[in-house]
């Protein structure tokens, strides 16, 4: 029998009894002293049960006041091995470092602590998976955590908000109500695609650009999932837009090797040409984040088509060859 086991046996032996004198307990798991003395205090230290001995009944019973009143009580599923664990151990680790607005902190640290609880202490099994497993993020920006929950909520009760939106792109502030459809976590940062009754449109909002969110008691205006993935999902990236085009890029051999296992687009279609380059076709609605992956790959990407596409390209390169004059003679 394993220890999880007779931990189980030892809570259902209590749960359904006043109480239990230590012989019978021993008697009934086939351990010894020791070994129940080690299991009743894993279970009182480790897992929270209320266990107290009891001198005047001379066996150990259940605190049932302290049950309803003190730490969360419950047996982790039977199905959950070491392994198993340290796998939830490990991705809640990823997930936290991968939350740039520390979401998952709160709610999470209790599930942490059982889990490691359910491990045991002597190889600081969470501090090893910290130490050993890092996740880095370039470019996550801060949010408010307060006007995320809101959205969160707002979204999940199909509510309306009202928000303070700051637009890079133009540098104007306005403010807006919305329906909130999605939210979506692009790149290392957050977006919501909504509704929105200023424009009359479907748009998608940087959730740390939004300065103030407030829950309107109107019912959010619904959009179907078909017209959300149309519209928002069609085109490349987190930009916007029904009308789409195709580009076709064609990569170097060198780069090839990396470029062909990526996942640029949901629709993207490419192949491996004979001399070793990759072209790669990908729907777009507008080109600024497209143009953005593009030049990043310098001078082993070249884009074949739209002509409007491959000009515009040519025109970034020319602007930051522009900026890096030849020194004179």
């Amino acid at each position: 029998m394993s220890a999880m086991e007779r931990l189980y046996q030892i809570d259902q032996i209590l749960a359904n009894r006043a109480f239990v004198p230590r012989q019978e307990l021993q008697e009934r798991l086939g351990i010894s002293w020791a070994t129940l003395k080690r299991d009743l205090s894993y279970l009182k230290d480790r897992l929270n049960a209320p266990v107290i001995f009891d001198r005047d009944l001379g066996g150990y019973r259940y605190d049932r006041e302290a049950r309803h009143v003190g730490p969360q009580f419950e047996l982790p599923g039977l199905w959950f091995s070491a392994e198993e664990i340290h796998a939830l151990l490990t991705m809640q680790h990823l997930l936290s470092n991968l939350d740039s607005g520390g979401l998952l902190g709160p709610h999470v640290k209790p599930l942490l602590a059982r889990l490691t609880g359910l491990l045991g202490s002597a190889d600081n099994p969470a501090e090893e998976v910290q130490r050993r497993i890092k996740v880095q993020t370039v470019g996550a920006r801060h949010f408010h955590l307060d006007h995320f929950q809101a959205v969160g909520s707002a979204l999940l009760r199909r509510k309306r908000l009202v928000i303070r939106y700051h637009a890079r792109g133009s540098d104007e502030t306005t403010e807006r109500e919305v329906s909130p459809q999605r939210l979506v976590y692009y790149r290392d940062n957050w977006y919501l695609d909504a509704w929105c009754h200023l424009r009359q449109d479907l748009r998608a909002f940087a959730v740390d650009a939004i300065e103030r969110a407030e829950i309107l008691d109107t019912r959010a205006k619904d959009v179907s999932e078909k017209r959300l993935d149309a519209v928002l999902g069609s085109g490349y990236g987190i930009f916007t837009g029904d009308q789409v085009s195709w580009a076709t890029l064609r990569f170097t051999p060198e780069r090839a090797r990396w470029v062909a296992s990526e996942r640029w687009h949901g629709a993207q279609e490419g192949h491996l040409r004979r001399d070793g380059s990759y072209e790669l076709k990908v729907p777009y609605s507008d080109d600024r984040e497209l143009l953005m992956d593009i030049l990043k790959y310098g001078g082993d990407c070249e884009v074949v088509s739209p002509k409007a596409l491959r000009e515009r390209v040519s025109s970034e390169l020319d602007r930051a060859r522009a900026r890096y004059p030849a020194p004179p003679p």
